[in-house]
């Protein structure tokens, strides 16, 4: 019969968990403990942890042609995969709120 373990140490093997990388069965195999008890513990963690998500705030977007083949524009690639091009002089800040905002 396996050992009885407190609470407290149940919230922080599940923080260790979060920051490990790894995935819980990984996790669980390298620490010795049963897989259902670490996804228990997470859960758990997860839903007592407040959430500092910002609210989604939608970014006002212009719709215009193509640039020409001349024409030099700044291509972003989310992490997500999402393109978005701009045109040489594009407000530093709106780019950078756009990307931050794609990073979500």
């Amino acid at each position: 019969m396996a050992k009885q373990v407190e609470k407290p140490e149940w919230a922080r093997i599940a923080e260790a968990f979060e920051a490990s990388g790894q995935t819980q069965r990984e996790f669980a195999l390298a620490r010795g403990v049963r897989l259902s008890t670490l996804q228990s513990w997470v859960y758990r963690s997860r839903r007592a942890a407040p959430s500092h998500a910002e609210p989604v705030r939608l970014l006002p977007v212009q719709v215009a042609t193509a640039p020409s083949a001349t024409e030099v524009v700044l291509e972003v690639v989310a992490a997500g995969g999402a393109r978005v091009r701009f045109a040489v002089g594009t407000d530093v800040t709106y780019v950078a709120r756009l990307v931050a905002a794609l990073g979500r």
